[in-house]
């Protein structure tokens, strides 16, 4: 049966993952995920398309503080609380054709993120009083929230995929890639290779030892929405913060072969976005059990 076989929250847009045993869902995807995020001085995101070196910029939980952590440079702390920034300026942050006003972090973490990326960047934070609403072009009648995702609360990836890919570079000469180059949220074990292509629905019975400290039981829906079209940043080594000189362009190369998607006017998509249908504010689990609803297309 299928099952969740990692839980990655990326706290600041384009920076490093934290993997979770355990995470609380939201309307707006796994908490605390991609509610930070860079911009230049037009309020404009940044991202590794243009910094690849933000890989190495590794966010860490620590109670009520966000630590933020790179080799070389003092560790910077953010409280996780929107409210601790009440009273901020407000700055108009641009993430693809979205605008929403959103908090200003604070000088602090300006001079960090600029000495850091060699350029004048600014660090904002969503606010919760803004609405940011993912493409109703794809989310039909429903409604669904997103933070700074580039479109939608949640990234899905099945294992097999992954596998597939690198039985491919593999045959190449290429070393296999990890997960994290692709920045799911959710993997999925126990499907077949690109299965998620095809599902509608994605249900998680959540217990009473899987959601938290609210004891509520009952179960999480989410729902497949739209093909992750792939810009070159699966290219870039998440360690390293380059792409691999040998191979510069995989696995987009690779990809480029067998991935194009109709759908998508001919791009190159891997994994599908999702967005929260029910089950917001419990909690999802390594190891919990999915059912997987296929979708079929008269």
């Amino acid at each position: 049966m299928p099952s969740i076989s990692q839980l990655n929250v990326h706290p600041i847009k384009s920076c490093g993952a934290i993997s979770r045993d355990t995470v609380r869902l939201t309307p707006y995807g796994l908490e605390h995920d991609r509610n930070w995020m860079v911009v230049d001085a037009q309020g404009r995101f940044i991202t590794q398309r243009t910094h690849a070196s933000l890989a190495r910029v590794h966010p860490a939980l620590n109670g009520d503080a966000l630590e933020v952590r790179t080799p070389g440079m003092a560790t910077l702390t953010l409280p996780l609380d929107a409210a601790a920034l009440a009273g901020a300026p407000t700055i108009a942050a641009t993430v693809w054709r979205d605008t929403v006003p959103a908090l200003d972090a604070g000088d602090a973490a300006a001079r960090w993120f600029s000495d850091y990326l060699g350029a004048p960047v600014r660090l904002v934070r969503f606010n919760p009083d803004s609405e940011r609403i993912a493409s109703r072009d794809w989310t039909g009648d429903t409604t669904a929230n997103v933070r700074f995702a580039d479109g939608f609360p949640l990234l899905v990836i099945g294992e097999a995929s992954l596998a597939d890919l690198n039985l491919r570079l593999s045959g190449k000469g290429v070393d296999p890639i990890p997960m994290n180059r692709f920045r799911p949220n959710l993997v999925v074990a126990g499907i077949e290779a690109y299965e998620e292509d095809y599902i509608e629905t994605l249900r998680i019975a959540a217990t009473d030892g899987e959601t938290g400290e609210t004891g509520e039981t009952g179960e999480i829906e989410l729902r497949i929405v739209k093909p992750c079209t792939r810009c070159p940043m699966p290219t870039i080594d998440q360690v390293s913060g380059a792409p691999d000189p040998r191979w510069p362009n995989e696995p987009t190369d690779t990809m480029s072969i067998y991935r194009s998607d109709s759908r998508m006017n001919g791009a190159v998509t891997f994994g599908q976005n999702a967005i929260v249908i029910a089950g917001a504010g419990r909690t999802l689990a390594v190891g919990q059990a999915c059912d997987a609803e296929l979708r079929f297309e008269a």
